[in-house]
């Protein structure tokens, strides 16, 4: 028997995030950026660039994905394990390689680019191996690194996507108050954080009916844990007193958006709630700083001088806020819309942008423990809005 080494095996009903107007527009802007750039094809390989020109989501699991864009096509290249999953969630042409001889996820794509072309990259994602494979089986006449534009065009939000990201932060919301309802003394980080991502995942499940549903999570951090934004969930039981961090994070079809507030549990100390009010404080300055013609590097100069004149600058963690879009915890990052002092990104109507400042003080010292709030705004032409409800502060968050 003779195996192939792509074929395409397109079955069921295609589903896809968005109207397909939606991906011809965004394959469209691409296409006038190859145009400028003289890049006859593009071979995407991140997880995020390929979900936001297809619509397809892909699963590695050690197995390399790509979309591939010329001028006249748009083919998601995938993995024979996936069967027919590809093509009824992605835009264009999907093709299936197969295990049988080394390579053939290259000879996939060399069928639609063609030997000597002009071809785009992602510099920051593709592998040194990868990278020389690409060489060897395409033959490129040049490569250009396309990622940087990219990234650009995914900083500006469509009407659709804002719709999408703002159903994401109703379900963060949700999620929240699961998480406050189930917050007492006792309880473990894990048994809180579960009830916050069950909520959630059933709120998408009834938003988004035909949906994949994954990568939905919670982050609820009590006492020392919450002295990263990112700590992992443990078992620590919540005890009367411990500041808890409320993270949760809604992941529907690649759009990532996020809910995090500071609570206590019953009570909260002095020292503790002065700290807390001033990175509230911070939060309500930074959330009136965004708005069209700011600049990020600005933003944060702002937030430091406030923090600085509390005597609190030298307990910031990091940034105060980033992008929304297609992007999680394990791919994807619009790194030119961060609020940094290195980031002088202009902030324009159809940005999505957070506010998120927070405070860590060590151990040992009066009020200590991991300070964060967190809104969604998107930038209007008049100013901006906040599509986070869940309330913040004291008079609402301390709970149990």
């Amino acid at each position: 028997m003779e195996r192939p080494q792509q074929y395409k095996f397109h079955q069921g009903d295609r589903v896809l995030p968005f109207e397909r107007a939606e991906y011809d527009l965004r394959i469209g802007g691409l296409r006038v950026m190859m145009d400028a750039m003289d890049v006859e094809a593009v071979v995407f390989t991140s997880m995020h660039n390929i979900a936001y020109y297809s619509g397809f989501l892909y699963c590695s699991f050690g197995r390399p994905y790509a979309l591939v864009v010329t001028a006249s096509e748009d083919v998601t290249i995938s993995a024979g394990i996936d069967a027919g999953q590809p093509w009824r969630r992605c835009h264009g042409d999907n093709i299936t390689y197969t295990d049988w001889t080394r390579d053939n996820y290259w000879r996939a794509i060399l069928s639609v680019t063609g030997p000597g072309r002009a071809i785009g990259y992602e510099a920051d994602h593709l592998t040194l191996m990868q990278a020389e494979k690409l060489k060897a089986f395409l033959a490129p006449s040049k490569l250009v690194d396309i990622a940087p534009a990219t990234m650009r065009q995914r900083m500006m939000k469509s009407p659709a996507e804002i719709a999408l990201i703002t159903h994401g932060a109703n379900v963060a919301d949700v999620g929240g108050h699961a998480i406050r309802e189930a917050v007492k003394e006792g309880a473990r980080e894990i048994d809180v954080a579960m009830a916050g991502r069950d909520a959630m995942e059933l709120e998408i499940a009834k938003r988004f009916p035909e949906a994949e549903y994954r990568d939905t999570w919670v982050w609820f951090q009590s006492g020392i844990n919450t002295d990263g934004a990112h700590n992992p969930v443990t078992a620590r039981a919540c005890q009367v007193g411990d500041i808890l961090s409320l993270n949760t994070f809604p992941m529907i079809s690649g759009y990532y958006t996020a809910l995090e507030r500071t609570m206590f549990l019953r009570e909260v100390d002095a020292a503790s709630l002065k700290i807390w009010e001033a990175n509230v404080a911070a939060h309500e300055l930074g959330m009136s700083l965004l708005k069209p013609g700011a600049r990020c590097s600005d933003v944060t100069a702002q937030i430091n001088a406030f923090f600085e004149d509390r005597d609190l600058l030298q307990y910031r963690t990091f940034g105060y806020g980033h992008s929304f879009g297609v992007l999680s915890h394990y791919y994807g990052r619009e790194a030119g819309l961060e609020l940094r002092e290195d980031i002088d990104t202009v902030l324009e109507p159809g940005m999505v942008i957070s506010m998120e400042p927070m405070l860590t003080i060590p151990e040992g010292q009066p009020g200590a423990g991991g300070y964060r709030e967190h809104d969604i705004l998107v930038i209007t032409e008049e100013g901006a809005e906040d599509i986070t409800g869940y309330p913040y502060g004291p008079e609402f968050n301390v709970v149990g």
